[in-house]
């Protein structure tokens, strides 16, 4: 059986994500056991460490993070997931895509310019009406880069106590220094507002402060974004700390057909009939035109035809355009 030191320094290696150490302590018991005549044990023991070994080798020459997952309190703090959108997936207007492909070309090489005394891209602020591709924009990056994405849990994060908040917050920026990712704060106006405001609360100033401060001083290897549908309310400070501030908008004529062709890539729609419904679509944004596109191929799929009846696509839009009228 185990020694006591054995299993102690097997949890602290788990706990302090010691790949290497944590494998190497395995061995140690694996072997243990074999000379205590449990050798069908040792043997067991050693074939899953070996498997965990191979795992890691795999990560490695693929270039992908092992799955990480917040343990203990930030399990509460921060919701993971390993997204494969691409930023090639997403339909943007030519100014964002060509920042975009930045950022992933520099943090890709971040290593190559703190080099030189110099830094990448990793802090960004999103702001733009709601379904325009903000979101997706943190998935596509984390994706390009095969990075975990950590999306912040704002119910998590603020209470009634603003020592607790500011608790929280340092270790989720901590967790940016230990599990390299991309970290998303979604509807940040929740922290971000003008700290002058008419309905200012002492507590959310100093959280927004405390934010502030650890964003300024954060040196990880983590890429953080701030998404936002609300950027009049934020605070002026904000904007100083960002590395940059990409600003989204409704899809123009353009990107709505290439929305659409996208969407429906897998089944028959003719130029033509693409170009109507896209002109039809106009003042939507993208999260409702990809909606109306899903409920036109579901009717498609269900009357088991490859074509799009444009009609009924039509009738989608329209339906999504009177909603806004209320």
């Amino acid at each position: 059986m185990a020694t006591a030191q054995q299993i102690k320094a097997l949890i602290k290696s788990y706990g302090d994500a010691d790949n290497e150490k944590f494998v190497s302590v395995a061995l140690q018991i694996a072997a243990h056991e074999a000379r205590s005549g449990k050798s069908k044990l040792g043997s067991e023991l050693k074939e899953l460490v070996d498997e965990i070994r191979g795992k890691q080798r795999e990560a490695k020459i693929t270039g992908t993070l092992p799955i990480a997952r917040p343990s203990g309190e930030l399990a509460t703090l921060l919701a993971a997931t390993y997204p494969k959108t691409h930023l090639t997936d997403m339909v943007l207007s030519e100014d964002q895509m060509k920042l975009l492909q930045q950022v992933v070309i520099e943090y890709r090489q971040h290593s190559k310019l703190r080099e030189h005394g110099l830094t990448a891209k990793r802090k960004l602020l999103l702001v733009g009406p709601p379904g325009v591709g903000k979101t997706m924009t943190s998935w596509a990056l984390a994706g390009s880069l095969k990075l975990p994405l950590f999306t912040v849990q704002f119910h998590s994060l603020l209470t009634k106590y603003m020592g607790e908040t500011a608790a929280k917050l340092f270790a989720i920026f901590e967790s940016m220094h230990q599990t390299p990712g991309v970290y998303l704060f979604d509807e940040f106006d929740a922290i971000g507002a003008m700290r002058s405001g008419n309905n200012d609360v002492g507590e959310i100033r100093r959280v927004l402060n405390s934010f502030l401060q650890f964003l300024e001083q954060d040196d990880s290897d983590s890429l953080i974004i701030a998404a936002t549908n609300l950027d009049g309310i934020l605070d002026e400070a904000l904007f100083r700390r960002f590395d940059d501030i990409i600003k989204y908008r409704l899809p123009c004529l353009q990107e709505i057909d290439q929305l659409i062709a996208n969407r429906l890539a897998a089944f028959n729609l003719n130029a033509q009939d693409r170009k109507l419904v896209a002109k039809t679509a106009e003042g939507l944004s993208h999260a409702e035109i990809c909606r109306a596109c899903d409920e036109a191929a579901k009717e498609a799929v269900l009357d088991n035809r490859r074509s799009i009846r444009t009609d009924k696509l039509i009738e989608e839009i329209e339906a999504r355009l009177n909603r806004r009228s209320f």
